[in-house]
């Protein structure tokens, strides 16, 4: 599915300044602001909820059953008491798995998986109740239809919908504490910042200013700015669509929100260009504009409808499948070959004096710094840390077990480590050292929008690298051809295009004509 309805094909070849990065002198520490944590997914949560009240009313169901056989077991011990019909525990099961799936549907119906309201105790714990009563009605009725003699003998659907009500009031309660340590430590609220101080922007910050939803403005940004005035609505007015691409970066900001007022379409489609090379959501207030911009997704923000314009490659459930990926995966392949690094490990020491491991500053996620470990290829007094020279045929500063390592590529075993501290993903962009050229100039000279790539986490292998390009990089067209590549698999990121491109890295994916 894409996100964008900016093709990346058609960014690389447009004319705009590349994207911004840290200003000079000021590390990465530095510009960024620590964030408590990420901001919490209303869609996970809201999922999560849902699956557990399922869950609860089958093990409410499970456990009234069992109470009821057990009783009935001691009851028929007494030879002295008639004797106490049991229900057919198949038909009784039949009944548990269908209030499950019906109080699943009442409980949605009646609101008690929205997140909003999650915050609210007494209004939670009102609406479970009101969808337990619809649930309750119905299996009565369907129990009563399915068997008048057997399947609703005895107590046990009201002591299963007590038990169910027991435990999803618990789970409100537990849930209703846990919102209340997400708003402490400020996850709750959507980080969002404006462009525009115009009419609509103005008109959008009122509208905010008086809702009630969770979204914190950080601030106003206008390539105006310097002839407004310093706020607007009562938030700073912090600078232009370049100051707003570094804060991104920076501040760890959810959403962005175009408002401009009056603008040319080449203003509108300039600034949503600029803010496609950052992970971020863009969503585009509609307000007096007729765009054609193809079909579109929206979001709803202090009641208000926006478009999306450009989202966040990996959001919700698809960070939470990345991440697990990523870990389980990465642990397993890490297992498994252990055994060959500590045997590379043996033969680079006692190929060349010097460390086992090379540690290179790469560009990360969100264009941070991270040091990328790979096994060391090169005579220790001839290491290049800064990537300034690119690599050749018969490289003299490459030792000979060490060409042999980046023939095979086994040299990047040791960013699985990478892989579990975070840092990186098994698939994805590769990282690219600070001063990587292609030819005379730095791969952000040489493509435009090159920091594109840096909104998903780097990988170890990528959709460019099983398609050949890999290598050295001596003309522009191959960076070219790389970032391509590497935009297309954020654009057309899942679970199975991952599996596809580890399932061909592994068939062949180790070795080219350009690895060397």
């Amino acid at each position: 599915m894409k996100h964008s309805v900016i093709g990346w094909r058609s960014l690389l070849q447009l004319e705009s300044a590349a994207a911004t990065r840290p200003r000079p002198g000021e590390s990465q520490s530095q510009s960024a602001a620590s964030r408590p944590g990420r901001v919490v997914s209303r869609e996970i949560v809201s999922g999560i909820v849902t699956a557990t009240d399922a869950l609860a009313v089958l093990a409410a169901g499970t456990a009234a059953m069992a109470w009821q056989r057990t009783t009935a077991d001691w009851h028929l011990l007494d030879r002295h008491l008639p004797d106490w019909h049991l229900p057919d525990w198949h038909l009784q099961a039949l009944v548990v798995v269908l209030g499950a799936l019906l109080a699943t549907n009442f409980l949605q119906l009646a609101g008690a998986h929205r997140f909003a309201q999650f915050a609210d105790l007494a209004a939670s714990l009102a609406r479970t109740s009101f969808g337990l009563l619809m649930t309750l009605a119905a299996v009565v009725l369907a129990a009563l239809l399915l068997d008048p003699v057997t399947a609703a003998e005895g107590p046990w659907i009201t002591i299963w919908l007590a038990g169910s009500a027991l435990l999803l009031s618990a789970s409100r309660v537990a849930l209703y504490r846990l919102m209340q340590r997400w708003r402490a430590a400020d996850r709750i609220a959507e980080r969002v910042a404006v462009v525009g101080a115009g009419a609509i922007g103005q008109r959008l910050l009122r509208h905010l200013n008086g809702s009630s939803a969770d979204v914190a403005v950080l601030g106003v940004y206008d390539d105006d700015a310097a002839s407004l005035p310093a706020r607007c609505m009562g938030h700073p007015i912090r600078g232009g669509v370049d100051d707003l691409v570094r804060d991104i970066r920076g501040q760890g900001l959810d959403a962005v929100i175009v408002a401009l007022s009056g603008s040319a379409d080449h203003v509108l489609t300039e600034t949503l260009r600029k803010l496609s090379v950052v992970p971020v959501d863009v969503r585009l207030c509609p307000c007096e504009f007729a765009l054609r911009l193809g079909p579109l997704q929206t979001s709803h923000v202090g009641g208000l409808t926006l478009l999306n314009v450009i989202q966040h490659p990996l959001r919700d459930w698809g960070w939470v499948v990345k991440s697990v990926e990523d870990r389980a995966l990465g642990l397993l392949i890490l297992a498994l070959i252990s055994p060959l690094m500590l045997g590379i490990a043996l033969l680079i020491r006692l190929d060349s004096p010097g460390p086992v491991l090379f540690r290179q500053k790469r560009y990360g996620f969100n264009n941070e710094l991270i040091e990328v470990l790979k096994f060391r290829t090169m005579y220790q007094q001839m290491s290049d840390a800064n990537a300034e020279r690119l690599t050749q045929r018969n490289d003299p500063r490459i030792t000979r077990i060490g060409a042999v390592l980046r023939r095979t590529s086994l040299d990047e075993l040791p960013q699985f480590l990478n892989v579990l501290r975070g840092e990186m993903s098994i698939v994805g962009p590769r990282p690219h050292a600070t001063a990587a050229k292609a030819g005379a100039l730095l791969y952000p000279e040489a493509v435009k929008y090159y920091d594109a790539r840096h909104r998903m986490k780097p990988g170890i292998t990528g959709w460019a690298q099983v398609n050949g390009w890999r290598g050295e990089t001596d003309t522009v067209e191959q960076i070219r051809k790389r970032v391509e590549h590497d935009l297309y698999y954020i654009e057309n990121w899942s679970l199975a295009f991952d599996l596809r491109i580890i399932l061909r890295t592994v068939l062949g994916g180790f070795t080219g004509r350009n690895a060397f």
